[in-house]
């Protein structure tokens, strides 16, 4: 879900209505789109099951109680910064009744959409839809996602004493453990996972014959991040249900081929 339409009653900041329109709708809506439909297209008016409403309407104003030698506006202005917790939902149709108070909201509260100045105001009304990250990115729930292959780290020979010590600071923490064995410390590799593949080894000539680094070809590690409307184990699985009915429409379009 994500901002489509931005209703402008009024904007007397220096922000133009385009570009606090854009902002508006970059801001991810902590709202699980699963439980709306898509809204058909021409639709003006939307409905409880395909869209969500709320409204900002935020005015500067000086404060009066600020001390005549200041210069700090947090303290000479009241709302002059206006930010996503001054966004209001508004339910629509029986939306309170399904969405108990408080689920439906951005998911960071301290966004910062503007700045304003006493006397100056932003009134306005926005549609949230929803929508698909192909349209737009603003409906990615997926905020970086990435995949690599597992590092494979062998050490070919002992590495034992302080030449441990300095193998272990090649590496990403954690990579490599040194241990007590038999009075001599002595390196081991701990958790390969957790290299980036820096190749820091390779700038010490010491041991860089000691160390093979390779990778499992056939073993992927990915990273998704979320922007925080659903949880990243989630964004995978409903990932791969769309994989999936991709291949079988798919391999139902090959089918209805043969068959012709």
């Amino acid at each position: 879900m994500a901002v489509e339409k931005v209703l402008v009653y009024n904007n007397t900041s220096i922000v133009q209505d385009e570009i606090l329109a854009h902002r508006l709708g970059l801001i991810p809506i902590l709202a699980d789109p699963r439980l709306f439909e898509y809204r058909n297209q021409g639709d003006e008016e939307g409905t409880e099951i395909d869209t969500l409403q709320f409204r900002l309407q935020v005015r500067c104003t000086r404060n009066p109680h600020a001390a005549k030698d200041s210069s700090d506006p947090n303290e000479l202005y009241v709302n002059h910064k206006v930010y996503t917790r001054h966004m209001t939902w508004v339910p629509l149709g029986n939306q309170a009744d399904v969405f108990p108070e408080g689920t439906i909201r951005p998911v960071h509260d301290d966004i910062l959409i503007a700045q304003l100045r006493p006397g100056q105001e932003i009134d306005l009304l926005m549609h949230c839809v929803k929508g698909i990250g192909k349209d737009h990115a603003k409906f990615s729930p997926v905020a970086t996602a990435s995949y690599r292959l597992l590092p494979d780290i062998t050490l070919l020979e002992p590495v034992e004493g302080e030449a441990a010590e300095e193998l272990s600071q090649c590496f990403s923490p954690g990579v490599i453990e040194v241990q007590e064995v038999q009075g001599k410390k002595v390196a081991r590799v701990a958790n390969p996972r957790l290299d980036t593949f820096s190749r820091e080894i390779f700038r010490n000539e010491k041991l860089k014959k000691v160390v093979r680094l390779a990778r499992v070809r056939d073993h992927y590690i990915f990273s998704v991040e979320s922007t925080g409307v659903l949880p990243p184990d989630v964004l995978v699985s409903e990932a791969i249900k769309v994989l999936m009915g991709k291949c079988r429409r798919f391999l139902d379009e090959l089918d209805a081929v043969q068959m012709d």
